[in-house]
């Protein structure tokens, strides 16, 4: 299967409509870390998703590393070791560069993005097949990581209800496309920290090799200040996969728990 798609479900969650630009919902030493199952009962992997502080090109940026890895008895068969990149402007939250260092059952790649949004090009760097080259890319981009980062400043739920179908430019793999997803809804989820508000997503994914069908995939981000990542669970062409928010540091709001009385 397509691991990485997997472990980096949520970073793409988010892609609505926008408002005028917010508060940020995340800062510096943000850290996520979720636990992955395989059909409910076969513990597949980890990873995780952390926030710092650094430069690029002199400029202020959020520089987010998401690392995903296979645990249990599933790494003894099919190891997984993944990393994941990229440089977010501080302000308009575009991305600069994004890092896709992967090894997946053997399958390896090593690239690397660099994005000028002004002429609207990407640079890619193979370098594991040491080759360059230079492609066309939409306004407003945003790579596989830098997207829910993006939107989790921008969402507008006073306009957004049940049912809505919303789309986000996104280059990813060589291949601009237009992602979309429908908003679903309020939910109250359980969690390891209690019964959170969650705002409810459905991605349109490809079907065939990986995906059941289009509609695939759930997922869950809080509905708080915070956005953060809750919980997916994805219905794959063999079995099923389910990743849940297992432990975080470095939240910019207090955590919301709903208490019974």
């Amino acid at each position: 299967m397509k691991y990485s798609i997997i472990i980096f479900l949520f970073t793409i969650t988010l892609g609505a409509k926008v408002s005028a630009q917010k508060e940020s919902a995340f800062q510096e030493g943000e850290w996520f870390k979720f636990e992955m199952n395989y059909s409910g009962f076969l513990k597949a992997g980890e990873a995780t998703l952390e926030v710092k502080n650094r430069y690029y090109d002199g400029k202020p940026v959020y520089h987010v590393v998401g690392k995903g890895w296979t645990t249990g008895a599933l790494k003894w068969f099919f190891k997984v070791d993944d990393r994941y990149e990229t440089y977010i402007d501080k302000t308009t939250y575009a991305p600069y560069k994004f890092v896709r260092k992967i090894d997946e059952g053997g399958h390896t790649k090593n690239i690397e993005i660099e994005f000028d949004h002004d002429n609207k090009k990407a640079l890619i760097h193979d370098k594991k097949n040491k080759t360059k080259k230079e492609m066309d890319i939409a306004a407003n981009v945003q790579d596989m990581v830098s997207t829910y980062y993006y939107f989790r400043n921008e969402i507008d739920l006073d306009n957004l209800k049940a049912g809505d179908e919303l789309t986000v430019n996104m280059f990813f793999d060589e291949e601009n496309y237009g992602f979309k997803l429908k908003y679903l809804g309020e939910e109250t989820i359980d969690t390891d920290f209690g019964k959170m508000a969650a705002l409810k997503f459905r991605p349109y994914v490809m079907a065939g090799r990986v995906f059941k069908e289009e509609e695939s995939l759930t997922l869950w981000v809080s509905n708080d200040k915070n956005r953060m990542p809750l919980k997916v669970q994805a219905d794959l062409a063999v079995g099923s996969l389910r990743a849940d928010l297992s432990a975080f540091k470095g939240l910019k709001y207090p955590l919301k728990i709903i208490v019974d009385n």
